[in-house]
């Protein structure tokens, strides 16, 4: 199973990352770091506009599943069946948002070792550790096995030290603002039946305060090339989420409005 991660997923994101550093002019690490980044952010685009989009879906079924579990509070078996059949006529499925994420996980999780172990070099030569030059290419081991890696980026930044407090921080708000665009406002507990949502709801929001702090100590401890690529995956969410949550919506219901005023 390893291999087969290693062979599928790590090396090609590996040996892209230390590939682009050999072409890009000036053999800039970070810059290396952004574009790879970005591109597979670019490439799990639609996996994670679906789970979304998925998720909108559920939001927006709330006050109708709040109005089920007040109407059926003291018939649980009834209560079940409806809440079924309020996913089906709407289209809604409570883990479809959840199955782009996890297709997306590895991918993640192969980008995210491929920038922590191409930053760790011998501290004496600069040189990647001869395990990582067994993933590497033939042609791109054949250069990298004698010539050493910089990893200071944008002239003044060493990817491969640690405790970069600035850049931690950086990485901490945007995980705040991007949990911040992924809530909604949710009505006060009405009924018993409303208590486990309005539970899931607090729990979100306390999530929205402990991923920032979370990014904030990791990042900390971590190589700041790792921080980087946190940073930059995390603003292109945020993006994507601002665009989805406002942007579109705000269009959608503008044509609402159209479609109404046409009508009248």
């Amino acid at each position: 199973m390893i291999e087969l991660f290693n062979t599928i997923l790590y090396e090609p994101l590996f040996n892209a990352l230390i590939g682009l550093y050999h072409v890009l002019p000036g053999q800039d690490m970070g810059v290396a770091i952004i574009i790879l980044t970005l591109t597979i952010k670019v490439i799990l685009f639609w996996p994670s506009l679906s789970a979304l989009k998925s998720q909108k879906k559920l939001q927006d079924t709330q006050p109708k599943i709040e109005a089920l579990r007040e109407k059926y509070k003291d018939d649980k078996e009834e209560l079940g069946r409806q809440l079924m059949e309020m996913y089906k006529e709407n289209k809604v499925n409570p883990f479809s948002s959840c199955l782009p994420l996890l297709i997306q996980l590895p991918i993640l999780l192969a980008l995210y070792r491929a920038f922590l172990q191409g930053l760790r070099l011998n501290a004496e030569t600069g040189l990647l550790a001869d395990e990582q030059i067994g993933h590497l290419y033939t042609w791109l081991s054949n250069i990298y096995a004698t010539t050493a890696i910089n990893t200071t980026a944008f002239g003044f930044l060493d990817l491969s030290a640690d405790h970069n407090w600035w850049l931690a921080l950086l990485a901490g708000a945007a995980a705040f603002y991007q949990a911040r665009t992924m809530q909604t406002k949710r009505a006060a507990i009405r009924s018993e039946g409303a208590k486990d949502e309005n539970a899931a709801a607090m729990v979100s929001k306390q999530m929205a305060y402990f991923l920032p702090i979370f990014t904030v100590v990791i990042g900390y401890q971590f190589p700041a090339g790792v921080t980087l690529y946190w940073l930059v995956s995390t603003l292109f969410s945020l993006g994507q989420n601002l665009y989805f949550f406002r942007v579109k919506e705000n269009l959608k219901d503008s044509g609402d409005e159209d479609n109404a005023k046409t009508a009248k």
